[in-house]
């Protein structure tokens, strides 16, 4: 009787070590460190938005950098005519500042200088 105890303490004592064993190696795998890159689907996600604000913007910013460059090629034609204008060898033609253009004091029309 006293065999089949002790095998049984032993058996109890090798069973109660082994679960403590697990228990610790199971505690010891969920103790881990985790380092994220930064790279999460709401850093992806903001970053995606940001870069259609930055297009968007570009868009608007070319659109005001053609009208610009329009209107200064406008006033630049403009001056090179007033300038033939006030040049010219006719005599009733004179530069009508409002609508930029070169007209004939008589008739009121658009004189070629």
């Amino acid at each position: 009787m006293n065999k089949t105890l002790s095998k049984r303490l032993c058996l109890t004592a090798m069973l109660t070590l082994g679960a403590v064993m697990y228990t610790t190696c199971a505690m010891a795998e969920t103790s881990k460190l985790v380092i994220e890159s930064g790279d999460s689907a709401q850093s992806r996600q903001q970053a995606t938005m940001e870069k259609e604000q930055w297009n968007d913007t570009r868009n608007l910013r070319n659109k005001v950098n053609t009208r610009t460059e329009k209107e200064w090629d406008k006033a630049d034609a403009a001056f090179d005519k007033r300038d033939k204008c006030e040049q010219s060898a006719n005599i009733n033609a004179y530069w009508e500042p409002n609508t930029l253009r070169c007209l004939d004091r008589r008739t009121g029309r658009t004189v070629a200088p």
